[in-house]
């Protein structure tokens, strides 16, 4: 498989909401029901940041595994930041 490099298809811009905001960005950057099918789509709708993560080390690993650690940097401590937030009930609410 050819390698790819993250910095051809994607920008920095990309890279910060990825990182912030994971769903809205998955959804509106691609087609995560027709490409990935129902594991992707569950991984999207319960792990966001987790799915990215994998994602990332799929497709770059061999170009950019730095982008790749700190993708699982912000998956593990992301996911559990809002599971912490959850708990304590002081997560955003949508009005």
């Amino acid at each position: 498989m050819e390698s790819l490099i993250f910095w051809n298809y994607h920008g920095l811009v990309f890279l910060v909401c990825i990182a912030l905001f994971p769903r809205l960005t998955m959804l509106l950057a691609t087609s995560i029901s027709i490409l990935g099918g129902p594991l992707m789509f569950l991984g999207w709708l319960f792990v966001p940041h987790i799915t990215v993560a994998i994602l990332a080390t799929h497709f770059y690993w061999s170009s950019n595994p730095i982008l790749c650690i700190i993708a699982w940097f912000f998956a593990l401590s992301g996911t559990s930041v809002e599971s912490k937030c959850i708990k304590k009930g002081i997560g955003v609410v949508l009005r």
